[in-house]
């Protein structure tokens, strides 16, 4: 997709200026052609950037797209008429060079997941693989109606996981705060004072003066070290897995946020496997899928465990409860699923089971 700016004329013989992404200028021609203009000349412009690129695709985008596509693809409109027809009402820009091009794609031969999955990282293998069993199925109205919710819920759990992180953030700054007012300014003006008495003073006070005389004369290192250690955190977990595992774990046992945390990943992996599960996709493939979505290696690692026991021969709930990552009671609502042929339900409740405690929680 390339930017074009163009002259044209409208119905009633006026001209009209503007810019517009399109493949060439036939496909411009017809972008016009359906906004009721005639084409007069264009030119190619190379598109300005700003200083981040050219922007991160939104949940709000997503949202609106599976809400279109599912109204008109319900409506029985074609996909390509249906994708034509968002991006040209698609405002940001990015995501309406990448429509464009999923739209080249699918012209070219592609199917509508196959094209998806060039763009990974806006149309995860999630949302690929949902795409997928709509198309096997037929019913990819229902799966586009499926992935707006989830992106919804998503996003409200999102939403709901920063307030959880406000309060802990909060006092840990004014903790921080206050330590530094007391160690770099209070306590110097007092040590002329205590030492003015004329006493022996007691070890704790000494200990004191002498921590507050560290800080007044190394305080850059309070600042940079933090950074410092963050930045060389941040670098072994990109590059070694038995780091980022370590990492991962230790999110999980933070006192107050790692209880939550781990409802909150776990809640996110019953969501979306159990709508994969509904989709017509095999256990294993489910569980494969939503592994990397839970974005934490350590409940990767223990579902990884619980799909090559399934693979093995075990049942779904046995295999879960190998893991040690869900209570009794959850495991017992997988059991009466699995039983029951109705796996997508159960795990639907156990997100349910602990949106519910996460919600109480905050």
């Amino acid at each position: 997709m390339s930017l074009f700016s163009y002259k044209a004329i409208d119905s009633k013989g006026r001209n009209q200026f503007g810019s517009l992404d399109a493949a060439n200028e036939n496909d411009l021609e017809n972008q016009l052609s359906r906004m009721g203009l005639d084409l007069i000349k264009c030119k190619f412009v190379e598109e300005k950037r700003g200083l981040f690129g050219e922007g991160v695709i939104r949940r709000i985008d997503l949202i609106n797209f599976c809400f279109h596509m599912e109204q008109l693809t319900r409506s029985g409109v074609s996909i390509i008429d249906g994708l034509v027809d968002l991006r040209d009402s698609v405002d940001q820009a990015s995501f309406r060079r990448i429509i464009g091009q999923v739209i080249d794609d699918i012209e070219g031969g592609m199917k509508l997941s196959q094209a998806l999955a060039e763009h990974s990282k806006v149309f995860d293998d999630m949302f690929v693989n949902l795409i997928a069993a709509g198309e096997e199925s037929g019913q990819l109205p229902d799966v586009f109606l499926s992935l707006n919710e989830m992106i919804k819920w998503h996003d409200e759990l999102i939403n709901t996981t920063k307030k959880l992180l406000i309060f802990p953030a909060f006092v840990t700054a004014v903790v921080m705060g206050v330590v530094a007012f007391l160690m770099i300014y209070l306590v110097p003006q007092l040590v002329s004072f205590i030492e003015g008495i004329g006493q022996e003073l007691p070890v704790h006070t000494k200990l004191l003066i002498t921590t507050s005389n560290f800080f007044v004369k190394f305080w850059y290192l309070f600042l940079f070290v933090p950074l410092a250690v963050a930045a060389t955190i941040k670098l072994l977990v990109s590059v070694n897995d038995e780091a980022r595992y370590q990492v991962d774990a230790f999110k999980l046992r933070v006192w107050q946020i790692g209880p939550v945390l781990q409802k909150i990943l776990l809640s996110r992996f019953a969501n979306l496997f159990a709508m994969l599960y509904k989709s017509g996709i095999p256990v294993l493939k489910c569980i494969e899928v939503t592994e990397a979505a839970t974005g934490n290696a350590a409940i990767r690692y223990a579902l990884s465990k619980a799909r090559d026991e399934i693979q093995e021969g075990k049942g779904v709930s046995i295999s879960f409860r190998n893991t040690g990552l869900f209570p009794p009671l959850v495991i017992r609502m997988i059991k009466v699923g699995e039983s029951t042929a109705h796996l997508d339900t159960a795990l639907l409740n156990v997100s349910y089971f602990y949106e519910r405690d996460i919600k109480e929680f905050n």
